[in-house]
């Protein structure tokens, strides 16, 4: 049986032990790292369309983080995204600090470890200013279209956050990271492209979404709606 839990602050869903929490938020933060350490500096083209090969995966974390406010609320879903930003953080140290070490003698690798490895500090900057920013949106707008809608119609909540969210990430993301480097119509083509691609993944990944937030909610029995929340990304945990 499912319980419905509305938040005082976050508290209702922040306070229970959840059976599955860990292993989503372990998911969540893996996919990000992943996506942004192999492809976000690299452009592909398939059927004439140009975009940023992390397409294909980077989205995916969108629909995990919905799945995260859907079913556990936006206190937890802030935990998760925080968590995101610390781990990208260390990937950017680590990443700098191995680069940055004197190959030793006679190893030939340098070259292409740092070409894979070695972002620029903008690629850097732009990937976690935007990640955070855009998943933040992205749970705050489905939380409060969950209250809208009263926990019904889910599709329009993950599609409507999705389009606000990922909007956000390709604003800031695209043009820290590229211009400049890039032309200005790259920027603008791959920006666009790309937004509209990840709303269409999170479109076509739509019954998927259902069946984990479906199959969540039974297992840990508890269905989270976020009123009186602090929708603060600095609010403290409860």
């Amino acid at each position: 049986m499912t319980q419905h839990l509305d938040t005082l602050d976050g508290q209702a869903g922040a306070r229970r032990h959840f059976r599955y929490f860990d292993y989503v938020m372990a998911a969540f933060v893996a996919i990000l790292l992943l996506s942004n350490l192999i492809g976000a500096a690299k452009l592909a083209t398939l059927g004439g369309w140009t975009f940023g090969a992390g397409i294909m995966f980077f989205p995916i974390s969108y629909v995990i983080g919905d799945v995260l406010t859907e079913v556990y609320g936006y206190a937890n879903a802030r935990r998760c995204v925080w968590a995101g930003f610390a781990a990208l953080l260390f990937m950017a140290f680590m990443s700098w600090v191995v680069v940055a070490l004197p190959p030793a003698a006679g190893w030939d690798g340098q070259g292409a470890y740092e070409s894979v490895f070695g972002s620029t500090w903008r690629i850097v900057a732009a990937s976690v200013i935007a990640f955070w920013a855009g998943e933040f949106v992205n749970s705050f707008v489905l939380a409060k279209m969950k209250i809208l809608t009263a926990g019904k119609q889910l599709w329009t909540r993950t599609i409507g956050s999705t389009l606000f969210g990922q909007a956000v990430d390709s604003l800031i993301f695209y043009p820290i990271a590229f211009l400049g480097i890039w032309s200005t119509g790259q920027v603008l083509t791959v920006m666009v492209t790309n937004w509209l691609l990840k709303v269409l993944w999170e479109a076509l990944l739509t019954p998927v979404t259902y069946a984990v937030v479906g199959w969540l909610k039974r297992r840990e029995g508890v269905d989270v709606f976020d009123r009186g929340t602090d929708f603060s990304p600095f609010a403290k945990a409860k």
